[in-house]
């Protein structure tokens, strides 16, 4: 039997009672999409002999899924899913992206149509010699922190436009990669043709509640349309420091098994680094579709 609990956060829920080895009916579904609304990070537990197959298929039910441009990660015979893991095969060559999250960041924001949602399944989780999990990932609130804004800077912002980029986010990542690590690969200016700068309203409307949402970020703003990148990027760290203030915040510990569905729409989120092989960490990812962003009014 499906039951839906708060997570111990200002926001977030948790799932049991499910096996999505078997698909839910449609009701239960609708449950499941009402809560990633009402609750922007939901944690499906005890999903450890989910398939690749079914991960697919009820990703699928959010929507069309992206196939991720690294295409050198993409799960062989599943290109829907993106292998994050720091684990390496017998000759040393990496068998996902270990580096993925490192910077405060929503998904695919830099594309004309960010990201609906992501679907990550934990199937190793790195532990400390105690046993406590590692590896934790910060969701912040973008809807609590747009609510928490002066009502001048909400004036400012909502008459303001943000420039998202692949490339941004690409180097914000790749500057923390550490040595010893693989991390992510030089990409060519070809590369980076084919994923164009993202022009996105500072402040959106959700596409299914309605509710106004702080749309941009450290990971993927480049700047701010028709400001000076000192001035834009001075404003780009105001608004990160008040976004992530821990009141906003949802820290995940990880267990084996789970599977986290966070609304990219109404969300930025950040991956800890603070472990190491021989400390394994092994996921895979499914990113849904979602609609091009609109202002609010």
């Amino acid at each position: 039997m499906l039951t839906i609990e708060r997570l111990s956060g200002p926001f977030g829920a948790e799932i049991t009672g499910l096996d999505l080895n078997t698909e839910p009916d449609t009701a239960t579904f609708d449950e499941i999409v009402e809560a990633l609304h009402r609750h922007a990070v939901i944690c499906i537990r005890g999903q450890q002999s989910l398939t690749p197959e079914k991960h697919i298929a009820f990703s699928r039910r959010f929507g069309e899924l992206e196939v991720h441009v690294q295409s050198s990660f993409n799960l062989d015979g599943y290109p829907e899913i993106y292998c994050i893991t720091n684990c390496v095969d017998e000759k040393g060559d990496a068998l996902g992206l270990a580096e993925a999250g490192r910077v405060w960041h929503t998904d695919l924001s830099y594309m004309r149509e960010p990201s609906r949602c992501s679907l990550l399944h934990a199937l190793e989780v790195p532990i400390d010699e105690d046993g406590n999990p590692l590896g934790d990932t910060l969701f912040a609130s973008c809807t609590m922190a747009y609510e928490a804004l002066a009502d001048e800077m909400k004036e400012r912002l909502c008459k303001m436009q943000a420039i998202h980029s692949y490339r941004q986010v690409y180097g914000r990542i790749k500057a923390k990669s550490k040595p010893g690590r693989q991390g992510l690969k030089d990409l060519t200016e070809e590369d980076f043709q084919k994923v164009p700068p993202a022009i996105h309203p500072a402040i959106i409307a959700h596409p299914h509640t309605g509710a106004p949402i702080l749309f941009c970020d450290f990971g993927t703003t480049e700047s701010f349309v028709g400001m000076g990148q000192d001035e834009s990027d001075t404003l780009l760290e105001e608004l990160t420091a008040h976004t992530v203030r821990s009141e906003f915040v949802y820290a995940h510990k990880w267990h084996g098994g789970d599977l986290m569905i966070w609304d990219n729409i109404q969300t930025q989120h950040f991956a800890v680094d603070d472990y190491w092989l021989p400390q394994r960490r092994r996921m895979q990812r499914t990113t849904v579709k979602g609609p091009a962003p609109q202002a609010a009014e």
